[in-house]
């Protein structure tokens, strides 16, 4: 698809991801933790189904975090609150991300911020915006420079994390590591170069589709850890800017074979 033809679904994502962002930005001012997992369903169901109202004027189908749908072909990828244990704590880093897939190829990406009303935007081949400025990822030449981010899978008390080694040796190599509990605006971050460095296992599309096209689009790199494509709904991801990717890749070889 051509960024003329892209142009008018991608404000329809941001429209969507705003709208759906204003439940998020409602959020109450307590929280049984006792009730949260009721709590969040409510609202993660609440946000997919404005979500799914706000695009079904463009007929192309939905893959939504709650009500699934189609997984190839033409299709919008859907996370109507990433973050949500974030939310629950009123932590204040979760976000709403819409994302266009085309087979296995992101074309649109929109991520709502509701807590500093950010939307980071991108289609086709244009600049990755936030707001109505321009983003780049970051400058980090060396990972002794680099500030890393990274998350772990929700299944952590069944499955002894895998990530625990590859954070130990960017803990003692970077610059520092930060883990934010949304891997949508990890990806953000990286794009908007406030991180050099991303990776993460166990995710799902919904967590990636948008904020790959965001860091792709700002100048970045997306790849899995063995440097071939990443592909929305593969279970890793690596993320920074051309500057770190061999030397990431190095650093965690012999973690990954």
């Amino acid at each position: 698809m051509t960024n003329d033809q892209l142009a008018p679904l991608a404000t329809l994502a941001n429209a969507a991801a705003r709208y759906a962002g204003e439940l998020l930005r409602q959020r109450p001012e307590h929280v049984d933790h006792k009730g949260a997992a009721d709590l969040v369903t409510e609202i993660d169901l609440a946000s997919e189904a404005r979500i799914r109202t706000a695009l079904s004027g463009s007929n192309i189908p939905v893959q939504g975090e709650e009500q699934g749908g189609e997984t190839t072909g033409l299709r919008w990828v859907v996370d109507p609150v990433d973050g949500t244990t974030n939310f629950v704590h009123d932590y204040p880093f979760y976000c709403v991300s819409i994302g266009l897939v085309d087979g296995t190829v992101p074309v649109i990406g929109a991520i709502y911020d509701p807590v500093r009303d950010h939307i980071y935007a991108t289609y086709g081949t244009t600049p990755t915006m936030r707001n109505d400025r321009a983003i780049r990822v970051g400058q980090a030449r060396r990972m002794a420079d680099a500030l890393c981010v990274t998350g772990f899978p929700m299944d952590r008390r069944e499955n002894t994390p895998k990530n625990l080694p590859y954070v130990e040796r960017s803990l003692l190599l970077s610059h520092g590591i930060r883990r934010s509990g949304s891997a949508a605006m990890d990806l953000a971050t990286i794009a908007a170069g406030q991180a050099d460095v991303y990776w993460e296992f166990g995710l799902k599309a919904w967590d990636t589709a948008a904020g790959q096209i965001l860091v792709q689009n700002a100048g970045g790199i997306v790849c899995r850890l063995d440097g071939t494509d990443h592909v929305p709904g593969d279970a890793e991801i690596v993320a920074t800017n051309p500057y770190l990717r061999d030397e990431l890749l190095r650093l965690f070889a012999d973690l990954h074979t």
